[in-house]
C-alpha cells in the first residue's frame, strides 16, 4: 500500500480510530502487529510470514547471547544471525547480479556454458529490515542494549509499517523502549504528525511525480535531446529522489507520531551542504550513521594513518552504493562518493595551513560556490544511479558534455521544472535559516489551515495520473 494511495488512507484512518479507542497497551500493539502484518501481505504474504520468521530467529539468538557468558558461544551465535541475515538479503537481491556477472564474463572468456538466473522476487525493503536486525543482534552483542524479552515487542520494532519498506532505519534501543511507554492521545503530537505526512505527500505528488515526467524520457534515449535539456533532466532527477524518498520519510515519521511514536530524522536540508562530508551527514541520516557505527568504524575508522582511513572510506562508500542495488552502476555510484569524500580530506588538509584561503571558502561567494559544486557533485553521480546500464550512463555522460542542439528536439515541460527548481531552493532556505518556525507562530490558526488545505488541493491537482512507486522500494 503506497502512503499517497486511497487505499493506504482509509486503511490508517480505521486503524488509527480503533487504535486511540482501545484502552490497553497490550491490544495496541497487538493492533500495530496485525496491521502491519496486513500492510506488507497486501503485497506479497508469503514474504510477509518469511521476515516474522527471521525476526523470531533474531529474538532467539539474541535471548541465548544474553544470556550466555561465554564469549566462544556468543561469538557463534551473532555469527548465525549475520549468515543468516546477510544470507537472505544476498539471495533474495544479489543472487542474479552476481550470476549474470559471472556469465558475463565466463562469455568474455570463450566459455560455452553459463549459469542463467534465479526467479526470485525482491522483497520490498528487505535492506531496511535486514539492517535493523543486524544492529540489534550486534548491539546485544555489544551489551549496548539487552535482548528483548517480549517477542511481539521485538516483532513490533521490525514490523512497524511506517518504516518497514524504506525506512528510516530504526535502531533497537530508539525503539525499543517507546513500546513499552503508555501511550496517551497529544492532539499537537496529533497535529504535528499530520503536517509531516502532508508536507510528505506534496513532495511526492507535486514535485517527485512531476519531475518524473521530464526525467523518464530524457533517461530512456538521451540522443533525442540537447545538452541543455538532459543538464535539466539532471537536475531535476535530483528533485525527484529527494523529494520522493524525504517524502516518504516525511509521511513514515508522521504517521509513527499520530502513533505516539518517534523515529529518527533522516533528511537535513541536503542540498544546502557546503561539501561532500556534509552532505553525508544530512542525506539518508538513518543509513549513513549506521554505515559509520557498524562498518566505517569496526574496519578501524580514522585510526591508524590516511591510507588507511581512505581505505575504509572507500570499502564503506562502496558497500554503500551496491546497498542501493544489484548493479555495476551503484557500486560506481558509492565509489565515486567515497573518492569525493577522500578528496574533501586532502583538501581539508590542503587548507589548513592556507589561512586565506579558509576565509576565501567562508565568505559569501565562497560559500555559495561549495554549495553549487557539491550540489553538483551529487547530480553527476546520479547519472549512475538513475541510468539502467553502464554503457546507458555512459552516453549520458557524453550527452552532457557535447554542449550540442538539436534542431528537431521533442518539446519538453522546462517552465514546470525552472519554477519547481525555485520552489525547492526557497525551501531550503526557508529551512537553512529556520525562517518558517518564526512565521508560523505570527500567523492565524485560520490562515495556517486554509494553506495547509490549499497545499494539499494543489499537490492532488498537480499529481499525474496513477500512483508511481516510491524510488526506495527497489531497495
Amino acid at each position: 500500500m503506497l502512503f499517497c494511495s486511497q487505499a493506504f488512507l482509509f486503511f490508517f484512518a480505521a486503524l488509527l480510530l480503533i487504535y486511540w479507542l482501545m484502552p490497553w497497551q497490550t491490544v495496541r500493539i497487538g493492533l500495530l502487529l496485525v496491521a502491519s502484518f496486513y500492510f506488507y501481505a497486501v503485497w506479497n504474504a508469503w514474504l510477509a510470514v518469511l521476515i516474522c520468521v527471521t525476526t523470531v530467529m533474531d529474538y532467539l539468538l539474541a535471548l541465548g547471547m544474553d544470556r550466555s557468558t561465554s564469549p566462544r558461544r556468543r561469538k557463534l551465535l551473532l555469527a548465525a544471525s549475520l549468515i543468516v541475515n546477510i544470507g537472505v538479503l544476498g539471495y533474495f537481491k544479489y543472487a542474479n547480479f552476481f550470476l549474470v556477472s559471472l556469465d558475463e564474463a565466463l562469455i568474455a572468456l570463450g566459455a560455452p556454458m553459463w549459469f542463467g538466473t534465479l526467479s526470485v522476487i525482491l522483497p520490498i525493503g528487505i535492506s531496511f529490515y535486514t539492517f535493523e536486525a543486524i544492529n540489534y543482534t550486534v548491539d546485544v552483542y555489544r551489551s549496548r542494549v539487552p535482548a528483548e524479552r517480549n517477542l511481539a515487542h521485538f516483532l513490533l520494532f521490525i514490523l512497524f509499517f511506517p518504516h518497514l519498506v524504506a525506512g528510516p532505519i530504526v535502531r533497537a534501543r530508539d525503539f525499543l523502549p517507546q513500546i513499552k511507554r503508555r501511550k496517551r492521545f497529544s492532539w499537537p503530537r496529533m497535529h504535528l504528525g499530520a503536517q509531516l505526512f502532508f508536507l510528505g505527500l506534496i513532495k511526492k505528488l507535486a514535485i517527485a511525480d512531476r519531475m518524473a515526467l521530464y526525467v523518464d524520457p530524457v533517461y530512456a534515449d538521451p540522443h533525442a535531446y540537447s545538452t541543455a535539456t538532459l543538464w535539466l533532466a539532471a537536475i531535476a532527477y535530483a528533485l525527484q529522489i529527494y523529494c520522493d524518498f524525504s517524502g516518504y520519510t516525511d509521511m513514515a515519521i508522521g504517521t509513527a507520531h499520530m502513533l505516539g511514536y518517534k523515529l529518527a530524522r533522516n533528511f537535513d536540508i541536503p542540498y544546502a551542504s557546503l561539501n561532500i562530508t556534509e552532505f553525508w551527514r544530512r542525506w539518508h541520516i538513518s543509513l549513513s550513521s549506521w554505515l559509520r557505527d557498524y562498518l566505517f568504524i569496526p574496519l578501524g575508522g580514522s585510526r591508524g594513518g590516511a591510507w588507511r582511513t581512505y581505505r575504509n572510506l572507500l570499502v564503506t562508500m562502496t558497500l554503500c552504493g551496491l546497498w542501493h542495488g544489484a548493479s555495476w552502476n551503484f557500486v560506481l555510484f558509492g565509489l565515486l562518493h567515497g573518492c569525493a569524500l577522500i578528496i574533501h580530506r586532502m583538501f581539508q588538509g590542503f587548507c589548513a595551513s592556507r589561512p586565506r584561503l579558509e576565509l576565501v571558502l567562508q565568505s559569501l561567494p565562497g560559500v555559495l560556490l561549495r554549495m553549487v559544486l557539491t550540489f553538483g557533485t551529487f547530480c553527476f553521480t546520479l547519472v549512475f544511479f538513475r541510468a539502467p546500464t553502464l554503457s546507458a550512463a555512459a552516453t549520458m555522460l557524453r550527452r552532457l558534455a557535447a554542449f550540442a542542439a538539436l534542431p528537431a528536439e521533442t518539446p519538453m515541460p522546462n517552465t514546470g521544472v525552472y519554477y519547481t527548481i525555485a520552489v525547492v531552493i526557497v525551501c531550503h532556505m526557508v529551512r537553512r535559516f529556520d525562517l518558517w518556525p518564526k512565521l508560523q507562530v505570527r500567523l492565524p490558526a485560520s490562515i495556517l489551515g486554509f494553506s495547509y488545505a490549499a497545499a494539499v488541493t494543489l499537490a492532488l491537482l498537480l499529481a499525474p495520473s496513477g500512483n508511481k512507486p516510491f524510488i526506495y522500494f527497489q531497495f
